[in-house]
């Protein structure tokens, strides 16, 4: 019992630390993905929250620090929400119509917090401080996608006709390209996702030919 009580009270200021960063990611958030990485500072960040320059710096050494944090916070979430969906589903059309619903609902509720990660994932062709975050980041994505098409290919007494390297950037691609339509017309934009992602999910089936 006294180990035990060593060991809690040892770890406690670790997390303290830890659920501090993320309450300062979440602030910082919303003036990260309005602005872009190239036209946010710290010091902008938190003018525009209820935070310091001088409590920010101490959590975070940079902004490049702060922007992966956050980016990688986020798309862990959305990890979780597609696993959710691939657990759920009895058949693979309940997959599919699922997963092109969830494209189309952060596509609509979250499109600022992509443009940031497009944002960023750019900004690493050019900054090599980005490029481990963010190759970290594309890899879950593209397990994520993977469980999606080799759970349909399941259903549907299949496999799929394509890796998981090729799987991954047809999805990414209609999803970048929705989002760039997003914001001179939302509701097109993510209906044209949904049926997209529909269509193209059985397409990397093998046998299929319609």
């Amino acid at each position: 019992m006294k180990l035990l009580e060593a060991d809690q009270l040892e770890r406690r200021p670790v997390d303290k630390f830890a659920d501090r960063r993320a309450e300062l990611a979440d602030a910082a958030l919303q003036t990260l993905s309005e602005l872009g990485y190239a036209r946010t500072s710290l010091r902008e960040i938190a003018q525009n929250s209820q935070f310091s320059h001088g409590v920010l710096h101490y959590y975070f050494k940079d902004k490049v620090e702060l922007i992966t944090y956050c980016v990688k916070r986020y798309k862990a979430a959305c990890v979780t929400r597609y696993d959710q969906i691939v657990s759920t589903a009895r058949t693979a059309e309940e997959l599919r119509i699922g997963f092109a619903e969830g494209m189309a609902q952060t596509l609509r509720e979250d499109g600022s917090m992509h443009r940031l990660w497009y944002d960023l994932r750019g900004q690493s062709l050019f900054e090599s401080a980005f490029r481990d975050d963010v190759a970290e980041i594309d890899e879950s994505l593209r397990s994520m996608i993977w469980r999606i098409v080799s759970r349909y290919a399941e259903l549907s007494d299949t496999e799929s006709a394509f890796p998981a390297v090729t799987a991954y950037p047809l999805f990414d691609g209609l999803f970048q390209h929705a989002l760039l339509k997003y914001l001179v017309d939302p509701g097109a934009a993510a209906e044209e996702l949904r049926t997209g992602v529909e269509l193209l999910l059985p397409r990397l089936m093998v046998g299929f030919c319609k």
